[in-house]
């Protein structure tokens, strides 16, 4: 799992989101966080992005609740680090599952340097998926509002695959799980159809106006920072 996410394949079937996630994100690192760095993942899960981030001399560091090698975030959503510790805050799919907004913004707010970058991904559109509990989706307005109304300024923000595409998507997760039930030939009609419907997609998010992929996106990427004091 950890691998698919930062290196999608084509049969898995949010490799169209994914592959645009993981380009983006290391356009945005290698501009935006400086070498030799301090980048703190909140909410790091497996850390699918610690080779990416290392491979840009980034001192790449993990937190997250429970789970053994990276920095143990306490019941106060705190990690133990010094105040502006962090040149970088990275924060991959995880605001959709926060229960408490302002303490999570809070401790970003409070990890980054007064010059630090956050570099954060959510979701405008998909599919619940409770880990352990799924909250909010946003609209690109409401993302930069919310985040605003917490001491975090977006500087920037790129939306990953439109509404024609997110449905062709969401289709064929759908498809994927009741194929995957038929024996022994199910996993591999489920990935040639996730193929399929990749290319699909992919075509329908090119023919995709800009103006709608960016405001009714599957998952938007900011770029962030402490807004002044």
């Amino acid at each position: 799992m950890r691998q698919r996410r930062a290196v999608p394949r084509v049969w898995d079937t949010d490799w169209l989101i994914l592959r645009a996630l993981a380009r983006l994100l290391r356009e945005e690192a290698s501009a935006h966080v400086r070498q030799g760095s301090l980048m703190v993942d909140l909410g790091c899960g497996d850390m699918p992005y610690a080779d990416m981030m290392r491979q840009m001399n980034i001192d790449y560091c993990g937190a997250d609740i429970g789970g053994d090698g990276f920095l143990q975030i306490d019941e106060q959503g705190r990690v133990p680090l010094a105040d502006g510790a962090a040149g970088a805050v990275l924060s991959v799919q995880v605001l959709e599952h926060v229960r408490d907004l302002d303490a999570y913004c809070g401790e970003i707010r409070r990890l980054l340097r007064d010059d630090g970058v956050l570099l954060l991904s959510t979701h405008g559109t998909w599919l619940y998926h409770p880990h352990p509990e799924d909250h909010r989706r946003w609209t690109r307005t409401g993302l930069i509002v919310d985040l605003a109304n917490r001491g975090l300024e977006v500087e920037d923000v790129h939306a990953i695959v439109g509404p024609l595409a997110t449905t062709t998507l969401i289709r064929s997760t759908g498809f994927s799980f009741i194929l995957r039930r038929v024996p022994i030939i199910g996993g591999i009609l489920a990935s040639s159809l996730a193929v399929l419907m990749n290319l699909r997609a992919q075509l329908e998010d090119r023919i995709t106006p800009a103006h709608i992929r960016d405001d009714d996106a599957c998952v938007f990427l900011v770029r962030a920072r402490k807004a002044a004091a």
